[in-house]
């Protein structure tokens, strides 16, 4: 039986199989109502011209903005090509743009990731590394857990010798309001086998830092 759990009268159905809750969703309507809601709060008219389609586009651009809910990253990993001619050096994939949304204050934080990885028992399409990276952005986020979440998912998929990710951000919470620090920078890593070697961790970062073509 799958559990749920009951917070603040959401129904949250834990599935065996995801990576996440499975969220009862408010219709359009009520996603809609919410956003007029909070133009009234903010001391406007949601009825004057310029705001009278908002609530519309503002739920339009909330299903792009978190389309990463809808989507597993297990199955964007599932086709590993197996025949690389004994290549087992370092695949590094790097400067892959994304945005995101910090869970705490739902703003912008902004930044590139960069992916390495020690093939075992296959390569993934390189597409594919930049495909994660948009799942796991694409959902409210912490850049913390964002980088645990994309090197757990190659570590599962793959099962390569050791996984490396560096994600580097500004964060519009820290540049829009509280301290209002503008360009200030946050960067992030996690790895797991062969990486946890200091030595590859200096080669990894290294290659990440290094000249481009």
């Amino acid at each position: 039986m799958i559990p749920v759990v009951k917070s603040l009268s959401v129904e949250r159905a834990l599935s065996p199989s995801a990576d996440k809750f499975l969220v009862k969703k408010p219709t359009q309507e009520q996603a809609e109502e919410a956003v007029r809601t909070l133009i009234l709060w903010a001391g406007d008219d949601p009825s004057r011209e310029g705001l009278t389609e908002t609530p519309q586009r503002v739920a339009k651009a909330y299903k792009e903005f978190y389309k990463g809910y809808d989507e597993d990253p297990e199955v964007i990993l599932d086709r590993v090509f197996e025949e690389v001619d004994g290549y087992r050096d370092m695949v590094l994939v790097r400067d892959i743009p994304f945005y995101s949304h910090c869970e705490h204050h739902m703003v912008p934080f902004v930044g590139k990731a960069h992916i390495g990885y020690y093939p075992s028992e296959g390569v993934v399409g390189l597409s594919k590394l930049a495909r994660i990276v948009d799942v796991y952005a694409r959902r409210l986020q912490t850049q913390e857990s964002m980088t645990a979440q994309i090197a757990q998912v190659i570590e599962a998929a793959l099962k390569p010798r050791g996984v490396a990710v560096l994600i580097e951000a500004e964060h519009m919470c820290m540049s829009m309001r509280g301290v209002q620090k503008q360009g200030s920078s946050t960067m992030t890593t996690q790895y797991t086998g062969l990486f946890k070697d200091p030595a590859e961790q200096v080669r990894f970062f290294t290659m990440v830092k290094s000249p481009g073509l």
